[in-house]
């Protein structure tokens, strides 16, 4: 049981996926007593163990947007398509689902997109102030990341779309084939396969799994305790506030605990009477050797007609897509990455070993309207730090940054209107 220690204000954080690890870090930093509570055996297991590897400020923007609905739709008979809905009895689906169609307008994507954007540059920030001070190596690449488009009339009305992004001090700058290939030499075989790209250079990539578990043994030397293999079944708490975390290996009390489990946070919270909008959406990937290979890229790159990623990690090639409705299921089969093979041999047809895949599927933890939930509830000492869905990678540094100056009292480095749970 982790209790009192001497004069350090004392948390427990609930998870520890980056989002979790970040979180103690920055805790740590600041002087707190910090233990960190995780279902599997070592940090980075679950969504952040192979995620699609990109840090894309210049992606922030959310997928209740008002082309949402009719992709959606399309899903039903589209097996291919990059979003997989499948209806199911599910109510927490349809609950969520109606939600998230409310916040498919124009008005309400620039709102959302600007909240995820906030977030987003910070974190960036404060994820490159971490990276020149410890030297963590997690297979980084600051190149920028290239959103690559196959038709005309798509690229230009994407280029209109993300002036949002321009016009709020993200560099994009809209690139032809040509440009693009010199950019990214690896385009270099499919230039015939797409009209353009938009360019993001200040976004970035690297190994997130690899990030986490590095800032994990940062963590232990800061004293941050890490008990794995412990399944949390809930909370206890009284009116005011959360008294334990109760899990298979015991209780465990502290002065405050952040709840950072990702998709699996709703049914935490809800053992003390908290509802929490987050729905697992399921994303898969594919991780081969480059083996060698010359033409794998070095920029991230996303091919924006089957929302396929694709970035290189050391001497791997990731691949990294699909957005399914599919409940709690993590299971996979090798024909769910078809479309994946297909876009990778197209456009990156000498990248690496795509006989040789390892294959992965987890669960993004999404709100109904885009942007995470932080910060407090109703309970006095219980932090929210979650539903950063595809982003989490993107947000994890900044968003364990604001955790920690909360609990010490600070004011944040950035505003949290529209980030915590008071907007539903």
């Amino acid at each position: 049981m982790y209790r009192e220690g001497r004069g350090a204000v004392k948390a427990i954080v609930l998870g520890g996926g980056v989002i979790g690890v970040c979180t103690a870090y920055y805790l740590a930093k600041a002087g707190h007593e910090v233990a960190v509570i995780e279902r599997q055996p070592e940090a980075g297991c679950e969504t952040t163990f192979a995620n699609g590897g990109l840090i894309a400020v210049g992606h922030a923007a959310t997928w209740a947007e008002p082309s949402a609905p009719l992709m959606l739709l399309k899903s039903l008979w589209q097996a291919d398509s990059a979003i997989r809905f499948r209806p199911s009895l599910d109510p927490a689906l349809w609950a969520w689902g109606l939600r998230f169609l409310a916040n498919c307008t124009a008005q309400r994507y620039r709102v959302n997109t600007l909240r995820n954007l906030r977030l987003s540059k910070y974190s960036h920030e404060v994820m490159a102030a971490l990276r020149e001070e410890t030297q963590i190596p997690y297979d980084e690449a600051t190149k920028g990341i290239l959103y690559v488009y196959r038709d005309p009339a798509r690229l230009e009305h994407s280029a209109k779309a993300w002036a949002l992004v321009r016009d709020h001090g993200v560099a994009v700058e809209v690139k032809s084939a040509a440009e693009s290939v010199r950019i990214e030499p690896a385009l270099a075989p499919a230039s015939d396969k797409f009209v353009g790209a938009i360019y993001s250079p200040s976004d970035e990539s690297g190994d997130a799994c690899m990030f986490t578990r590095h800032l994990a043994k940062l963590c232990e030397g800061l004293g941050v305790r890490f008990t794995y293999g412990a399944s949390i079944s809930g909370l206890k708490a009284n009116a005011e506030a959360v008294e334990s975390v109760v899990t298979d290996k015991g209780e465990f009390v502290a002065d405050n605990y952040v709840l950072a489990a990702g998709s699996y946070s709703p049914s935490i919270a809800r053992s003390i009477g908290v509802r929490l909008p987050i729905y697992p959406i399921k994303g898969y990937s594919v991780t081969v050797p480059i083996g060698g290979r010359q033409g794998a890229p070095t920029v991230g790159v996303i091919d924006e007609s089957t929302r396929v990623a694709f970035v290189r990690l050391g001497e791997r090639l990731r691949l990294a897509g699909i957005a399914e409705f599919s409940g709690y299921d993590t299971s996979y089969k090798p024909r769910d990455f078809g479309t994946m093979f297909k876009a990778a041999k197209e456009l990156f047809p000498d990248g690496g070993d795509y006989d040789r895949p390892e294959f992965w599927a987890c669960l993004r933890p999404m709100t109904p309207d885009g942007p995470p939930i932080m910060g407090r509830g109703r309970h006095r000492n219980l932090y929210f730090n979650i539903g950063h869905g595809h982003l989490g990678w993107t947000m994890g540094c900044g968003a364990g940054r604001v955790i920690a100056d909360l609990i010490a009292g600070r004011r944040p480095g950035i505003d949290l209107d529209g980030l915590t749970i008071d907007r539903f």
